[in-house]
């Protein structure tokens, strides 16, 4: 198991990137939260399989259709057990 936060700068909010990641999530059975910070940049917590973590990862380096990812910052934590994903208002 991997336990991650990232926060993720550029053009993420208002481009469904919150949605989009809980979807993607969901898809790679990855639990955990995601949210927009007030600074315009996402924040996560991601917790699984570390291949799959992983895979989120990738994704959200890239992020939606219409958002404009210019970089990520991942730091590894102790996993939890935590169990489904949420976005965070």
């Amino acid at each position: 198991m991997r336990r991650v936060n990232v926060i993720v700068s550029g053009n993420v909010q208002g481009v469904g990137y919150r949605f989009s990641a809980a979807q993607e999530a969901e898809r790679l059975g990855v639990s955990g939260w995601v949210r927009n910070l007030h600074d315009g940049r996402v924040e996560a917590e991601l917790e699984g399989e570390e291949s799959h973590v992983d895979a989120l990862l990738a994704w959200m380096a890239e992020g939606p259709q219409f958002a404009e990812v210019t970089s990520s910052r991942v730091s590894e934590r102790t996993p939890k057990g935590i169990q489904g994903f949420r976005v965070v208002r």
